[in-house]
């Protein structure tokens, strides 16, 4: 099974680090490369453990908690010993950078600003309608009115 994790770093002749990266090599100890089983032992910890922390970032979706650090600090666990999984991380990384780039362009916040306080201004007209009509009696206190 080739993970892609096994390659060395000096594969480049060129020497020109700036348009070629390093490839992927893995994080674990020498004495652990060393012995292709314990090597392969190793990996299939790495993703178990990746792939729990993954699995509690899913389920903090929907739960209380940081679901996207989790999943992505998964990723990062995955990333350790997996090429593809650093691919996905590094291009994961720079779609979140252009996003957040994105939102600062003044348009794009000004926009943002516009269509919150739109919202803003329509929820506080609702509840004061609401307020109006039924003063501060809950929905569910209303008797036939």
């Amino acid at each position: 099974m080739d993970t892609g994790s096994d390659r060395g770093t000096n594969e480049s002749a060129t020497g020109d680090t700036a348009a070629e990266e390093a490839p992927h090599v893995s994080k674990a100890p020498a004495f652990i490369k060393a012995n292709r089983s314990l090597h392969l032992s190793w990996q299939v910890g790495v993703f178990v453990v990746g792939l729990a922390v993954i699995g509690a970032g899913i389920a903090m979706l929907v739960l209380p908690g940081p679901g996207w650090v989790a999943i992505f600090a998964g990723l990062a666990i995955w990333a350790t010993e997996f090429a593809w999984a650093h691919l996905v991380l590094r291009w994961t990384k720079r779609k979140v950078t252009e996003a957040a780039q994105k939102a600062l362009d003044p348009k794009v916040r000004r926009r943002n600003i516009i269509l919150t306080s739109a919202g803003l201004a329509i929820a506080g007209a609702l509840v004061g309608f609401y307020l109006w009509k039924y003063g501060l009696t809950l929905p569910w206190n209303l008797k036939d009115q």
